[in-house]
Order: C-alpha cells, then structure tokens, then sequence
C-alpha cells in the first residue's frame, strides 16, 4: 500500500517539458503577492472570521449584534474585526454614536 502512495508522488520521466516549465513560470506571480495571498488565506483559517464575514455579507452590524449573534463578547468580536480590517475585508463607517460593520466592496 504504501509503495502505490509512493509511485503517485513522483515522476518515472526523464523528459522536462520545457515549454511548459516556461509557460508556467512566466505566468506565477511574484513572491510579493504569492506571500499577501497567504496571509489572506490565513484570515480565512478561522471559523469565527468566516462566521463574520458571512454575517455581514447579509447586513452591515455593529459589533454588540456580532456578538448577540455568535454568542461571543464584544472584545473577541473587535480583535477579530482587527484582523478583517487589516486584511482589508471589512471597513466601518460610523452613524451617531453606532459604528458599523461593513464589507468591502471590489471596484
């Protein structure tokens, strides 16, 4: 059994398809933003941020309803919040004394 996982993982060929190789390389994006898709894939590694974003893709909240509605304390909402700002996920505008949560848009 394990000499078949063995054979899937590697490559009996002694032909590189240059051209391929090539066609490949010229297209993969530089280590600048293949590191800043990582970080981002990192945001979405937690269930809690997920919960948030899909709650606000639903409505603009502000931060006592996220917690009413995930049954966490407004301080576990705002570090998390935190995060989604920094990955420019999220964005808040103010109304009063309330601010709310929003999504950001792509343009």
């Amino acid at each position: 059994m394990a000499d078949n996982k063995n054979f899937a993982d590697k490559c009996d060929c002694s032909v590189i398809h240059q051209d391929i190789v090539n066609k490949v390389k010229e297209k993969m994006p530089g280590e600048e933003n293949l590191y800043d898709l990582a970080e981002l894939f990192k945001v979405f590694g937690d269930t809690t941020r997920i919960k948030i974003l899909w709650a606000l893709a639903e409505s603009d909240m502000c931060v006592c309803d996220i917690a009413v509605l995930l049954n966490m304390t407004q301080s576990a909402i705002s570090h998390q919040l935190r995060v989604l700002k920094q990955s420019r996920l999220v964005k808040n505008r103010k109304e009063g004394k309330i601010v709310f949560t929003h999504l950001m848009m792509s343009m």
